[in-house]
């Protein structure tokens, strides 16, 4: 996978997390993944179409994602709900978002899907794909992934 393609995701990560969250981001270390994705209780899963077609799955502990929504709602928060998931589900959205303008001005023009919620421990979720490349982030509310599953849409003649 093109570094073009990844990014653009590390950039826009970085960005959100420094303003929604007055958080640093540093990027542990990066694998490729081979079929399955290791999930964690929360993943929040984006699809991404257009010159690049695909996935990216953010995968967050319990109380990571507790501790973020937190943070960005200012009052104390306990269990997974609704509100949790809506506002993780944003987080993933505003994070893609940004890194279509980025792939854009890469030359890569795309569109994101809405965010879907996946939950539960010991997860493992299947994007079609036979290697992704799955970044390891660290950050002083904890440790999160970012996979990202993107490859160049195959363009047929007429």
């Amino acid at each position: 996978m093109k570094a073009e393609y990844v990014n653009p995701f590390l950039q826009a990560t970085q960005d959100v997390f420094r303003q929604m969250l007055n958080l640093d981001i540093e990027k542990d270390r990066i694998a490729l993944q081979e079929d399955w994705i290791p999930g964690k209780e929360v993943n929040v899963l984006i699809g991404v179409v257009g010159a690049l077609t695909g996935s990216v799955v953010f995968s967050f502990s319990k109380p990571m994602a507790l501790a973020m929504v937190q943070s960005m709602a200012g009052m104390e928060i306990s269990e997974l709900d609704v509100f949790v998931t809506s506002a993780l589900g944003e987080v993933g959205n505003i994070i893609c978002g940004n890194a279509m303008t980025y792939l854009a001005n890469a030359k890569y023009p795309c569109d994101i899907a809405p965010p879907q919620i996946i939950l539960g421990e010991n997860k493992t979720i299947s994007l079609a794909t036979p290697k992704s490349l799955l970044v390891f982030c660290k950050t002083a509310l904890g440790e999160f992934t970012i996979n990202i599953s993107l490859k160049e849409k195959s363009i047929t003649p007429d």
